[in-house]
């Protein structure tokens, strides 16, 4: 008989609330590169420009708005994802094929996005509103007064602007992250040479954290472009058309910000995942 501890369905949320909290000024950094019209400054330039004009807390501006979207979107991702691929694993036929593990993490990371939309809407917005002048500023106080104030001056539907590429881009990271996880640790595991340690988590996520950066990079422009806007596209398809005026690479705009954001937040992600799964999961005895 083998004793082993299964993940519990908000670990996942709380685990990525952790890592949020570790790379939010690298999220904001991210935003403020992919809302320039014209490339004008790089990342380290960027992070100097904040800190100069608006002091080093405001690497920090919108946090309140990022955990509560990660305690929407990851927590649901999070939760479909583990339940269901801790059902079907919980019989005698082994690990789950990964094309399984690819579906049900597009389908949690779509049903996620969505969820996550509304918050997801107001962190890029209080994230970018220190580069507007102080006429235009939206002045959030925190995000429950940013979801309140979207609802109230602009109605239920804006708070679903970009829930579309939201979902889609939800779904890819998702693929990216969780699938990719478990088949590259999986994999490690497989060769014998390493044990299930924090060695082997660190690695298995740091792989998964680049499948999600480069498939997501395309949709995660566009999203951002989308929320930030103040009307100028008429939708999904103008947006697109508009980005791919500037260019293929338009579409990449960002990406090693985005990789230097969402690889170690995929890393702390899952090594916080697995010490609360090794330290307050759900025993089970086979």
């Amino acid at each position: 008989m083998t004793e082993k501890r299964m993940s519990r369905w908000y670990f996942g949320g709380l685990a990525s609330c952790g890592a949020a909290c570790c790379t939010h000024p690298l999220d904001l950094i991210k935003v403020h590169l992919q809302t320039q019209q014209e490339v004008k400054m790089r990342m380290v330039g960027m992070a100097m420009h904040v800190v100069r004009n608006d002091g080093v807390l405001a690497l920090y501006n919108g946090l309140s708005a990022s955990l509560c979207r990660q305690m929407s979107y990851s927590l649901t991702r999070f939760a479909i994802y583990e339940t269901v691929r801790d059902m079907l694993g919980s019989g005698n036929q082994g690990p789950m094929p990964f094309y399984q593990k690819v579906l049900l993490g597009a389908f949690g990371g779509f049903t996620g996005g969505f969820i996550g939309t509304p918050a997801d809407m107001v962190n890029v917005r209080m994230q970018n509103d220190m580069k507007l002048p102080p006429e235009l500023r939206r002045n959030y106080k925190h995000a429950l007064d940013g979801l309140f104030r979207v609802w109230r001056e602009e109605g239920t539907r804006k708070l679903f602007s970009g829930a579309t590429m939201a979902s889609s881009r939800g779904a890819l990271v998702t693929v990216g992250q969780l699938a990719c996880y478990d088949q590259a640790k999986q994999l490690v595991l497989s060769t014998g040479i390493l044990g299930d340690n924090i060695f082997t988590h660190f690695l298995s996520s740091f792989i998964a954290g680049g499948c999600a950066t480069f498939l997501c990079q395309p949709l995660d422009v566009m999203k951002t472009r989308l929320m930030n806007s103040k009307g100028e596209y008429r939708g999904v398809v103008h947006c697109l058309t508009e980005t791919a005026k500037l260019g293929p690479l338009a579409f990449y705009k960002g990406l090693v910000p985005a990789g230097i954001r969402l690889i170690p937040h995929t890393v702390l992600t899952f090594v916080f995942l697995e010490q609360l799964k090794k330290y307050f999961g759900i025993i089970v005895i086979s």
